[in-house]
């Protein structure tokens, strides 16, 4: 990875993003993305679009959301501690003793979790979300009135973290390295000239109500369409390997195999897989994908799908932990899949 890219990667995974809150991220992916797409478009959801062909028929849409799970504010005690409600699937488990950072309209907070100290009984074996509270150190609900209202966002304030063997972690990985790889399969494709358009997005919302894959989609209307997320990896101590597979760090992208999913997409995506000597896992997906996929399906007249997926351990939680050599091997595989398009393809499943 180039170190254009790292920092790029970099300066997304530090932007709080929370979903319904990515505009500050959004900024920073326009600008990066503007320098080589031939066409940048934005919407009323807030998705971002970089184009290349914007003139061609044929047009293949890459998907990649910016936003992450987090908290919201929904009450503030007499006190001055801050309770909160989840923003996506976030859980109350790894919350307890973490920093994190309040996204007040007038200024950034910082604040931690409370834990109950072990001296007078510990944290509850049955402690849930409503129990979670987070201690700014104000005195007063009056004083912290001042800084942070009902509505209010929070995420951890976690810095990303540079591990061994080219593995990285921190918070938020799902899915903002996706809305890396949609920008950094563009910026390859710019200096190669495809034959069809490309529409790389970055998209909101997916974490909590999939409209921004909705709203591009439908504004759009692709020939076909491409996930870029991540999926659960299962090589570490702890996870049932016989209930959900084996899926491993830097043994390859991840093909979704479903209903959903169009299988002459994920042919051209093998072909691609073969030509580069890029090894492939697969995860199965039988009714729907829970990505931006089942919503970029379901726009227009219908649009063909795939979904692939990054290897990542500890999903929603402080310390998301990826690869950055499978996302290197992501890019290569949706460039040269791309690239091998002629713009005649069919991806009805019963015609030739």
């Amino acid at each position: 990875m180039d170190a254009q890219a790292k920092q790029f990667l970099t300066d997304l995974l530090a932007t709080p993003s929370p979903s319904g809150m990515e505009v500050e991220i959004q900024k920073k992916w326009m600008n990066y993305v503007k320098q080589f797409a031939d066409k940048m478009e934005t919407d009323t959801a807030g998705n971002v679009i970089g184009i290349l062909n914007p003139d061609a028929d044929f047009k293949v849409l890459i998907a990649g959301h910016c936003d992450e799970i987090g908290f919201i504010v929904n009450r503030i005690d007499e006190q001055g501690f801050v309770y909160v409600d989840k923003v996506g699937g976030i859980s109350h488990k790894p919350a307890i003793g973490m920093k994190v950072e309040i996204l007040g309209e007038k200024q950034r907070i910082t604040g931690v979790i409370g834990a109950n100290a072990e001296h007078h009984g510990g944290v509850k074996d049955d402690f849930e979300f409503s129990d979670l509270y987070i201690d700014c150190g104000a005195k007063s609900k009056e004083e912290i009135a001042r800084y942070v209202q009902i509505g209010d966002m929070a995420v951890y304030k976690r810095q990303l973290e540079f591990l061994l063997n080219g593995r990285i972690s921190g918070r938020g990985l799902d899915n903002r390295t996706g809305a890396f790889i949609a920008a950094e399969v563009l910026r390859s494709l710019a200096q190669k000239q495809p034959s069809v358009g490309v529409y790389a997005v970055s998209t909101v919302n997916e974490e909590t109500n999939m409209g921004g894959a909705y709203f591009a989609g439908s504004a759009v209307m692709p020939t076909m369409a491409i996930a870029v997320d991540v999926t659960f990896a299962t090589d570490y101590p702890g996870v049932n390997t016989n209930k959900y597979g084996l899926v491993n760090l830097e043994e390859g992208p991840v093909l979704a195999k479903g209903a959903p999913v169009n299988r002459k997409i994920n042919k051209l995506l093998e072909e691609s897989a073969r030509r580069l000597g890029i090894p492939l896992q697969y995860e199965l997906t039988p009714r729907s994908t829970g990505t931006d996929a089942d919503k970029l399906r379901l726009t227009g007249k219908g649009v063909p799908v795939a979904l692939v997926s990054l290897p990542l351990r500890y999903m929603h939680s402080p310390v998301e932990t990826a690869s950055l050599h499978d996302m290197e091997q992501e890019i290569a595989l949706l460039i040269d899949m791309i690239l091998n398009l002629t713009g005649k393809e069919g991806l009805k499943p019963l015609e030739d």
